[in-house]
């Protein structure tokens, strides 16, 4: 199992904080949760599909796609933070 997280406008569309989610065989990288993510189709495919602004962290340090994940981890979904 790993931890879910989705803060402001990704918690909002998808209406929900947090989650926990078993990894199925094959999915070992930021980049396959993405998928199996967006693969459930509505708010989801829009919010995490390809080139949609958002970043991810797994186990709180910032991540790219290639990113591994494994059962026990945190990872974390939000939009880019912009500041002046």
């Amino acid at each position: 199992m790993i931890k879910l997280l989705y803060f402001a406008r990704l918690r909002e569309a998808l209406g929900t904080a947090f989650e926990e989610l078993a990894l199925p065989q094959g999915v070992g990288t930021l980049e396959d949760v993405r998928v199996l993510l967006a693969s459930r189709g509505g708010a989801w495919a829009h919010e995490l599909a390809p080139g949609r602004a958002f970043r991810a962290a797994v186990n709180q340090a910032v991540a790219s796609p290639a990113t591994p994940v494994k059962a026990g981890d945190e990872v974390a979904f939000f939009p880019p933070v912009t500041g002046g």
